[in-house]
């Protein structure tokens, strides 16, 4: 496995982490860092990254120095207050999160569901703007920053349609990889996948139909924020099938495309 996977996030921490030298083992702490939010110890911290406690204490230090990291009245470690002003300073200042988010407000309060804005980074995408209903005990657990694989997504399937549009590109694109089988909908062939993609361009808008978490379905549409030929994400209505059922989100395709547009945003 190669160092640039694991420092992708590609693999855990500790999976080949001897081998990580300068910035790249900083990086590893400062993304273990984040899965401890309550922070963490130097021997834990030690044991996930996988590499000697002085080397990590040295890690730390660069990034204490940078403000990426902070310690607690215990010792644990954890991200620093000038990592979160910074990351938090970019996402407020991204142009289609700012111009998206009364779009999705209006959808999530429209629908009672989850409304989710989300770009393509190879093969998985990422959440960059996410609005919960204003009421409903069950919400989804999917989070800003977050990532899921794009061929069992409504938002993935929607932007890769518009990536790859022959046959050949779906199969370079899988490769030899096993396109994970996240539910028993999920499309897992090259040529499967190349169908659904066929499908999405002629309609103009792609779905979920619980292919990436049992009991969750999804209306996805394109958003063109950078250029009026090639989404530069998609938006999607995320919801638990118990109470908005597929077939009712794609009965309003048309009103979710109105909304789109009245905004500056359609498809």
């Amino acid at each position: 496995m190669r160092d640039a996977d694991i420092v992708a996030g590609r693999a855990r921490p500790g999976q080949g982490a001897g081998r990580l030298v300068g910035s790249d083992r900083v990086l590893v702490v400062l993304k273990e860092l984040a899965a401890h939010p309550g922070g963490v110890g130097l021997d834990e911290l030690t044991r996930v990254v996988g590499s000697p406690k002085p080397t990590v204490h040295r890690a730390l230090r660069s990034l204490r120095r940078a403000g990426l990291a902070g310690q607690d009245a215990r010792g644990h470690y954890l991200l620093g207050d000038e990592f979160l002003r910074l990351a938090f300073a970019h996402h407020e200042a991204r142009p289609e999160h700012v111009r998206l988010r009364p779009v999705l407000e209006s959808l999530a309060a429209r629908f009672g569901e989850t409304t989710h804005y989300a770009v393509l980074d190879g093969r998985e995408v990422v959440y960059r703007a996410k609005v919960d209903p204003p009421s409903g005990a069950a919400r989804l657990t999917s989070t800003v920053g977050g990532r899921n694989p794009a061929h069992s997504t409504g938002v993935g399937k929607l932007l890769l349609a518009y990536r790859l549009t022959t046959r050949d590109d779906v199969a370079a694109w899988a490769g030899d990889r096993p396109m994970e089988r996240r539910t028993a909908n999920t499309l897992t062939t090259a040529a499967a996948l190349a169908g659904e993609l066929a499908a999405i361009r002629a309609r103009g808008y792609a779905v979920d139909d619980e292919e990436n978490e049992t009991g969750v379905a999804c209306l996805a549409l394109p958003v063109y924020a950078l250029a009026p030929g090639t989404p530069s994400g998609a938006l999607s209505i995320s919801a638990l099938t118990y109470r908005t059922p597929l077939s009712t989100l794609v009965e309003a395709v048309d009103e979710v495309r109105g909304v789109l547009g009245r905004l500056g945003e359609g498809s």
